[in-house]
């Protein structure tokens, strides 16, 4: 099994032209090493915790004996000493990165007597230009689950070449459900400068920030959640106890659903969870900041105001949607209701007064902020949408061109829709292939801004030049005079040949054009 659950994209600058190898230096060895150790404490309270209900529902000679084996399985692993000091005076161990502080370095090649291959530096230069990433291209971020091993693999994008390859992956320690780009230097590479980050939000509750600018790393830069706080007290004497799973304003206690990183204060991202609760988070300290609780469900889709920059929309499956300035936190928050469990929640960056609600039942909702009720049950969007029979898992706004959307729908179709002051119009609706969709996002920089990243339940991530489809040409001619002529439909995949015959199978009979067709009523006569 293989699918991707999550995808996004770096603009184009932000990636170092040539990315470093990992480093395992002194400095590394002694951070992981805590990393590793607080990995190991939890398989040691599992196993503990094990032994405990073995115990008490054994009796007698049973019991006596089961003792005796959960005796040897610990001698065998020897967990009653892991984290006892180890003695300098012993030597070298046989650890799995043994005594750093008896390795050996040597400045030059030539001096190390293990390494004889002769033309090592060009073997680098080779490496080294493989991993070479242009001003033109971009990197796309995609979240895979592929036979229980979760990872996130970073693709570039060659625009001019139709070209998309996996540079580099990243392993995680679960599913991974949120992905978010970051442009602030944070953990181990602190500091105000321009950065290249993600955060990963997975079914765990601590989020991972990982350097895309680094290969092959072995632990992210730094940790948001009880994870970071164990880290960081490992040194400490504490009491015995398990990690908790009670609700608090510290970390996530569920699975991260959603991440959004604030453009404007560059240190904050928040993130909601199935714990019920939408946090705060300092990426400066690695500290949650405030933590917040408007809903009664499951949040499952964070956004922050393009231009109030301290507002922030959240969507939950309670059935509500919260628009909360992050600095009062007492005040009453005005709040929206629908008709199902909200999917996803966004506003419109070309109009910030409106967002748009996705939902379970295949809606889409536009709500003016100038409108807000006082009960949600009272809510009146400007429109609503019937975009799909199915639920909308997957929904973006081109960030680039007014009124440009897209949905994606467990029906396994993708739509994109044009929005005029008359309300919404379907496009063009395809099957590209990619089986259920569970993401659809545009493409952030003017230079390709008709580009969408398609990816779902089959584990394949399709790039679509939807400027190169006939509907979509005639729909936005008059936002985008600028717009190329349109030759051969542009669909960019890993592989070539399965990318032909989507493309041709989309023309044929899997794609329906509906700039006719409207399944939107207004609500504000």
């Amino acid at each position: 099994m293989s699918m991707i659950t999550a995808t996004t994209w770096v603009p184009r600058g932000f990636a170092a032209p040539f990315p470093e190898k990992y480093q395992f230096d002194e400095d590394e060895y002694e951070r992981i090493s805590q990393l590793a150790k607080l990995q190991l404490d939890d398989a040691k309270e599992d196993l503990e915790e094990a032994q405990a209900e073995k115990k008490g529902t054994s009796s007698g000679k049973s019991r006596s004996k089961n003792h005796d084996d959960d005796d040897d399985d610990l001698k065998e692993y020897d967990l009653e000493h892991y984290d006892d000091e180890v003695d300098d005076a012993a030597g070298d161990t046989m650890a799995m990165f043994g005594n750093a502080n008896n390795l050996v370095f040597h400045e030059n090649d030539e001096d190390d007597p293990y390494i004889t291959m002769q033309g090592a530096e060009d073997d680098d230069d080779d490496e080294r230009e493989e991993l070479q990433i242009l001003a033109t291209d971009n990197l796309v971020l995609a979240g895979r689950i592929e036979d229980e091993v979760a990872h996130l693999e970073v693709y570039v994008y060659e625009d001019g070449d139709d070209n998309l390859y996996v540079h580099h992956d990243i392993m995680l320690p679960a599913i991974p459900l949120a992905v978010e780009w970051l442009d602030l230097p944070v953990g181990k590479s602190a500091g105000n400068g321009k950065g290249n980050f993600v955060a990963i939000g997975t079914m765990d509750p601590d989020i991972e920030l990982w350097n895309l600018d680094v290969v092959d790393s072995m632990y992210p830069d730094a940790v948001l959640g009880q994870g970071a706080e164990d880290a960081a007290n490992a040194d400490k004497p504490k009491k015995k106890k398990k990690k908790s799973k009670k609700v608090n304003d510290n970390f996530h206690v569920d699975s991260v659903l959603s991440l959004a990183a604030n453009r404007q204060h560059r240190n904050l991202l928040a993130s909601s969870s199935a714990d019920k609760t939408v946090k705060l988070w300092d990426l400066n300290t690695t500290k949650c900041a405030k933590s917040y609780t408007y809903h009664t469900d499951k949040v499952c889709s964070v956004a922050w105001h393009p231009v109030e920059s301290t507002v922030l929309l959240s969507g939950s499956y309670d059935r509500t949607v919260v628009a909360a300035d992050m600095r009062a936190p007492e005040a009453k928050a005005p709040r929206w209701g629908v008709e199902s469990d909200v999917e996803t929640v966004r506003w419109n960056p070309h109009d910030p007064n409106y967002f748009y609600i996705s939902t379970e039942n295949g809606m889409v909702h536009y709500h003016d902020t100038r409108m807000a009720p006082a009960d949600p049950s009272q809510s009146k969007p400007a429109w609503v949408l019937q975009a799909h029979d199915e639920s909308i898992s997957s929904f973006d706004i081109n960030p680039v061109i007014p009124g440009f959307l897209v949905t994606g729908s467990t029906d396994k179709q993708v739509k994109l829709w044009n929005v005029q002051e008359n309300g919404p119009s379907m496009v063009v609706s395809r099957d590209l292939g990619v089986g259920r969709v569970f993401s659809t996002s545009f493409a952030p920089d003017k230079e390709v801004g008709f580009r969408l990243a398609v990816a779902g339940s089959k584990g394949s991530v399709q790039i679509w030049d939807t400027s190169t489809n006939a509907a979509v040409r005639a729909a936005f001619a008059s936002k985008v005079p600028q717009m190329k002529p349109g030759g051969k439909e542009r669909l960019v995949g890993l592989e070539e040949s399965d990318t032909d015959s989507d493309s041709d199978e989309g023309e044929s009979g899997d794609e329906e054009e509906g700039e006719q067709e409207k399944g939107w009523e207004s609500m504000e006569e």
